[in-house]
Formats: C-alpha cells, sequence, structure tokens
C-alpha cells in the first residue's frame, strides 16, 4: 500500500503488480503468525472463562496445563513450520521481489520519478517532471539540476524528453528537446550564461536506480535473501578472515623493531642525529597505520558477522514467540473473560508492538556491537517467556487477581485511609 501509487496507472500489467505483492506478503506472514497465535488464544481462552466452562473443566479434575496442551504442541508445530518457512520460502521470495523491483524499474525507468516532485535516485541531480506517459518513458516539463560540477551551478530545463538506458545498463540517458541551460559560477556568483537547445542530451551514472542484467544469479543476495545454514557458513569464513587479520596485525607488531627511546638514567654528551630521530618517527608512522589499517579490516569483518548472527537468531527467535505467546494469551483470556475479537486484537497489539519495538531495538544494538546478537534477538522472548509463566503458575493456583498491597505505599495517604474505611465497611466491620 506504501507504494501502490507508483505501480497502479504506470502501464504495469495487473499479474504484475499482484506477483510483487505477493511476493513481499512472505516477510509480513514471518510477522502474522505469532500475532494470530496470540489472538486465538485470547479468544478461546477468554470465551472459554465467560462462559464458566473453565469452572466446570476444573471442577472434572483437570487442570491448567492439560487444558493448556494442545494449544501448546499445536504452537510447537507453528514454530517449526514457521522455522522452515524463513529458511527455504521467505529468503527466495525476498530475492525474487528485489529481482522483479529492478526489472520493473529498468523496463520503465519513469517509475521512481514522479510528476511534481523532484527525484533524487542519481547521485548529482535533481529531477523533476510536470507529467510523465503511462506507455512510455516520455516525460513533459523537465528541470535538472546538476551538482556534479562544484565550481558551477547548472540548471537545465526542457519542454520534453525521454528517458533510456545503455547496452550495459549502467547509465542513464536524458534526451532533451527545445530547451535551456542556464550555468552560475559558484566562486564568483557573477559570470552567467544561458544557451538554448532543440536537442541536448545528458549521461548520468545510474548506480542509484540498481540496474543490471537480471538473471537467475544476476544479483548479490543480502542477509534478509539468505537461509541460516548459508549464514553460518559465511560467519566461519568471515570469523577465519578476521583471525588471520588479526596474525597479520601481530605479525607487523613483532617484526618490527623497537623505536621507542630510553631515558638514559645518566646525562649523555652524545647528541642523537637528527636524520635518525626523523627516520624513528616515519617508521613509527608507518606502523601505526598499518596496524589502523588491520583494525578496520577486523571491525569491517566484525559488523558483518553481527549482521549475520542478527539475521541467524531472528530466523529463529520470531518463531519461538508462538509458544512464548501461548503463555501469556491463555491466562489473559482466563483473567479478562472476555473473548471477543476486538478485546483479544487490543490487547495482543499492545504486546506485539512491545515485542517488535524490542526485537528492533536489540537489532539496532546489536548490529553495531553494543550487545551480542543473541541478547538482542532473543530478551524479549526471555523477558515474556518468564511474565507468561509467571501468569500461568498464578491462573494454575486459582489466584488470577494480581495483589496490588506493595504498591499502596505509592498512593497518598488521604486515599489510603478512604481505602481502609471503604474495606471495613464492606467486610463488615
Amino acid at each position: 500500500m506504501k507504494f501502490i501509487d507508483q505501480l497502479v496507472g504506470k502501464g504495469l500489467s495487473g499479474w504484475v503488480i499482484t506477483e510483487l505483492i505477493v511476493l513481499n506478503l512472505a516477510w509480513m506472514v514471518v510477522l502474522a503468525v505469532p500475532m494470530s497465535v496470540f489472538v486465538a488464544t485470547l479468544m478461546a481462552f477468554g470465551n472459554l472463562s465467560s462462559n464458566n466452562e473453565t469452572t466446570a473443566i476444573k471442577s472434572s479434575g483437570m487442570s491448567l496445563y492439560r487444558m493448556m496442551m494442545p494449544v501448546a504442541l499445536l504452537s510447537i508445530v507453528l514454530t517449526y513450520l514457521l522455522i522452515q518457512f524463513n529458511n527455504n520460502v521467505l529468503p527466495e521470495a525476498n530475492h525474487r521481489a528485489k529481482t522483479l523491483i529492478i526489472d520493473i524499474r529498468r523496463t520503465k525507468p519513469t517509475l521512481t520519478i514522479e510528476p511534481g516532485l523532484f527525484s533524487q535516485e542519481i547521485s548529482g541531480y535533481s529531477i523533476l517532471a510536470r507529467k510523465t506517459f503511462e506507455r512510455s518513458n516520455d516525460l513533459e516539463g523537465v528541470t535538472i539540476y546538476d551538482y556534479t560540477d562544484p565550481t558551477t551551478n547548472t540548471v537545465v530545463t526542457a519542454k520534453r524528453g525521454r528517458v533510456s538506458f545503455t547496452p550495459d545498463y549502467k547509465k542513464l540517458i536524458m534526451d532533451l528537446l527545445d530547451g535551456e541551460i542556464h550555468q552560475v559560477s559558484s566562486q564568483d556568483m557573477q559570470s552567467y550564461r544561458r544557451m538554448r537547445y532543440n536537442k541536448h542530451r545528458i549521461v548520468m551514472n545510474a548506480e542509484g536506480f540498481d540496474f543490471e542484467r537480471s538473471g537467475e544469479n544476476a544479483f548479490s543476495r543480502g542477509d534478509r535473501e539468505l537461509s541460516a545454514q548459508v549464514m553460518q557458513h559465511y560467519v566461519d569464513s568471515l570469523e577465519q578472515l578476521k583471525t588471520s587479520a588479526r596474525e597479520q596485525a601481530m605479525n607487523i607488531i613483532s617484526e618490527q623493531p623497537i623505536f621507542a627511546a630510553r631515558i638514559p638514567t645518566r646525562p649523555t654528551a652524545t647528541p642523537v642525529p637528527k636524520q635518525a630521530v626523523q627516520m624513528a618517527l616515519h617508521r613509527a608512522r608507518n606502523l601505526a597505520g598499518l596496524i589502523d589499517n588491520q583494525m578496520m579490516i577486523m571491525n569491517y569483518y566484525q559488523k558483518s558477522i553481527n549482521e549475520y548472527l542478527v539475521e541467524i537468531h531472528k530466523k529463529y527467535a520470531i518463531p519461538v514467540a508462538c509458544i512464548v505467546f501461548v503463555f501469556i494469551g491463555a491466562p489473559l483470556g482466563m483473567v479478562v473473560r472476555r473473548g471477543t475479537f476486538g478485546t483479544a486484537a487490543t490487547i495482543s497489539l499492545g504486546f506485539f508492538l512491545l515485542y517488535w519495538a524490542s526485537l528492533i531495538g536489540g537489532e539496532k544494538l546489536a548490529d553495531r556491537g553494543i550487545i551480542t546478537p543473541w541478547i538482542g534477538m532473543w530478551m524479549a522472548n526471555i523477558v515474556l517467556g518468564i511474565l507468561g509463566m509467571y501468569l500461568t503458575l498464578k491462573m494454575a493456583r486459582e489466584t488470577p487477581t494480581i495483589d496490588w498491597s506493595r504498591f499502596r505505599r505509592f498512593v497518598p495517604a488521604p486515599l489510603r485511609s478512604l481505602e481502609d474505611v471503604n474495606s471495613k465497611r464492606e467486610s463488615g466491620v
């Protein structure tokens, strides 16, 4: 829905738009399955509790754990299926979606140019077209700001234009008709030149559009387009490269002579040659540069390792949330005693937003190396899992109410005394 205005009315067939939407539904399924488990569990146990069916079941000798067992077993099955989906279906869907987007943009480059809005997809240029056409790559009312030359500000206008690409899709070609070129020197802001033309061609680098020849293996896969097994292989290779860079840095240090001069305990009359000092400083700077270079390489490898490990743990942490949400949804449904969809959706949405915010925050912190990847991805499951176990134990002991007496010290004294009077009145004192 975010990009539907860029797809509909651009001359694309309905099948292409449908294929693009279906391919992008894959990552939505990964998030929808745990949330649907939470909603279903809340509604099921809420209905049982609201109709007093849980009381009847407990009176027959069945515990809460036995009531939850079929749901827990089903959540384990869903967790396994979702793990398989994350490792086999999701990477291929993400890769095909990226390939399809690139093919669409290559076939119709005006897709990224919105009428009446500046497009800055290409580095060094800002393009404005007041009208585009669905069936062609023609433009009308073109204005181009050229920032490639820092010494000159260039503005190109044209009544009509056409966008195309070179055969290798490395360059974007703008064929302009009937326009003007305005150039102003950015140094003194005094020299101004204006030129009129009938035909003018501008060749731009198409790096911002990511245009390549499409094919089965035409595009390199990102971390979200790989399975956990493949990413683990990459992590092992990066660990070896990181170890090799560390060993190389240690060898550089061990092979260099010691340049630090010892401070003499007694004054000496022999002066140190200036040329020797300069040579020692030069060698020391070279050594520091080599070590810094190795440290940058090691940091780059470590950052890549963290990114892959985050995606590996994410492929397992999100499916496990199906099990965690069962242990939260069942006791909450019995406490709320309402099995309506509105109540279940409201409660589940709040918990899932908390879970998703924790997952995103953990991913960012893990990518930056502040926390380890497994903590960033599993912390939300651990916290919510502990909360779910606590609620389940409370419900199993038939104490669904929460004891608020420990929080009475935060209540003002007048309200606290009024609360005591009401409690005594209710007890008949």
